[in-house]
């Protein structure tokens, strides 16, 4: 009985992530009543949705390249807390980061101001330059990683060959270094692909009118401006189509390593220029410190002079946020540790999904019963829990496969089984990953700025939507302590859970 319960769990919370996906995804290609042709603005916001993601990734990976090889060639004071500052942007709420680019880029930024004193114009950040600008400052540390790894995993025996060889910088790279950007590079460019197709914030705030609209954009204006349903529909049907091939591309990209392996030894590297090298990687550290470093400095003030819709909004997302982690890793769990490979194959559709789309099918299926303005918090919250879903089962499920391969034959012939397996065994060693799970499902549900523009009124905005509607009314200084405060509370429940994940892990 408790092995057929232990089965039976992975499958019940397989289905309801299917469900919850699915279902909306049903909605969503019933209300649109049949592929109708697209008009032509619509056509221009598919177009557009693809062009900046093109371009995106390719900028993004491109100037990855040089930073990546920089750090792997060079060993500094502080490296290592600039490696850990690379992981930063992914849990760095959008619209903070947006509000800090404005700061340093804008019209009025830090940038325009030095420009004007040699008599130039300033800089407008708004249209197809300004959502690149925004991409790249949040998938260059992305791929940057992606990369690096890759430079590290380069058997050591190989640069030391090459340099008992007299290998010249370009043979080297020729040689060794670019057979690995081969095989990572293009997958890494299709993974940034997929998350700009689905960038909905950037947009938003920095797409700067019709000829700059994504078609997730243009999902919400379909929305909140026209009330045209149907025509909601029928682009989220537009959005699932690019957003799940490029889903599966994505996957089918990422090769094998081909070769022998290294002793995992670190060989001093000769190659390359000092100058150069130390030129890249305090362009990148500039890039990503400086915008961060506006917000403190512009928010700090204004913290204590936040309006109390801002803190009763700051309330409303910590509970989405709880909420999602909560539901995220009630569904991982199980199908972390399921022996079933399509189980995990069906945790992974969030990832071929965009919010918005789930968002409209929920909308459509919730709207002939309750006002959606009354379950506008729990269905951010559940919906942020789906996206999220996918990468708490990256984290858990290798931890959790090298915990079988190393007890499961032990445990077997004690009989522990169910519950008992699972307090004993599995979770005292799965502490580590399921703070690191919980922190990252927590930072990002706290701050989404998706669907909560579809389902909010004024009384239950979360904290990044009151903070876009503050920028939206020009009270730029609140909405800086605004973003602030939204900036701590990301970073704090990543770090209390990822804490509490590590605190006595190994005893």
């Amino acid at each position: 009985m408790a092995d057929r319960l232990r089965g039976l769990i992975p499958l019940i919370a397989a289905a309801l992530v299917g469900a919850a996906v699915l279902l909306p995804l049903a909605a969503v290609i019933w209300r649109a009543g049949g592929l109708s042709p697209l008009d032509g603005r619509s056509w221009d916001a598919v177009w557009f949705t693809l062009w900046q993601a093109a371009l995106s990734a390719a900028l993004s990976v491109g100037l990855a390249v040089p930073v990546a090889r920089a750090l792997a060639r060079r060993r500094f004071r502080g490296r290592a807390a600039l490696v850990a500052l690379l992981g930063a942007p992914f849990i760095l709420p959008v619209i903070v980061a947006i509000l800090g680019l404005l700061a340093v880029f804008g019209q009025k930024g830090w940038l325009s101001d030095g420009l004007a004193l040699f008599g130039l114009p300033a800089v407008k950040i708004y249209g197809l330059h300004g959502v690149l600008l925004a991409h790249v400052f949040f998938n260059l540390p992305l791929a940057t990683r992606l990369l690096l790894q890759g430079w590290q995993d380069i058997p050591a025996e190989r640069f030391r060959l090459a340099a008992t060889l007299g290998f010249r910088p370009w043979t080297m790279f020729r040689l060794i270094e670019w057979p690995m950007l081969r095989r990572i590079a293009p997958g890494a460019a299709m993974v940034i692909f997929v998350i700009c197709l689905s960038s909905f914030a950037v947009a938003l705030t920095l797409g700067g009118g019709p000829k700059a609209t994504t078609v997730e954009l243009a999902i919400y204006q379909a929305f909140r401006f026209d009330f045209d349903i149907g025509k909601a529909a029928q682009l989220a049907v537009v959005q699932l189509v690019l957003a799940g091939a490029a889903a599966l591309v994505a996957m089918r990209l990422t090769l094998p390593e081909a070769g022998f392996g290294g002793l995992d030894r670190i060989v001093p590297r000769w190659d390359g220029s000092r100058l150069l090298d130390g030129f890249w990687i305090a362009l990148v550290a500039l890039f990503l410190l400086l915008p961060l470093a506006a917000i403190g400095l512009r928010g700090a003030g204004a913290l204590a002079s936040l309006p109390t819709s801002v803190w009763q909004a700051a309330q409303y997302s910590v509970c989405v946020s709880l909420g999602a982690v909560l539901v995220t890793l009630t569904l991982a769990l199980p199908l972390a540790l399921s022996r079933r490979r399509w189980v995990e194959l069906v945790g992974l559709l969030g990832i071929a999904s965009s919010p918005l789309v789930l968002g409209t099918g929920l909308y459509l299926m919730i709207n002939p019963f309750i006002a959606p303005w009354d379950v506008a918090l729990p269905v951010t919250a559940a919906v942020n829990a789906v996206m999220a879903l996918p990468f708490a089962l990256r984290i858990l499920r290798p931890a959790a496969a090298q915990i079988e391969a190393e007890h499961g034959r032990l445990a077997d012939s004690l009989d522990l089984h169910g519950l008992a397996r699972l307090r004993w065994l599995v979770l005292p060693r799965l502490r580590r990953p399921l703070g690191f799970a919980a922190g990252l499902t927590g930072a990002l549900a706290m701050g989404d700025l998706g669907v909560i523009t579809l389902f909010a009124d004024p009384d239950t905005a979360t904290l990044p939507l009151q903070m876009y509607r503050l920028m939206g009314a020009y009270r730029m200084d609140q909405a800086a302590g605004a973003a602030l405060l939204l900036l701590l509370l990301s970073f704090g429940l990543f770090w209390i859970f990822d804490r509490g994940g590590r605190a006595r892990a190994d005893t």
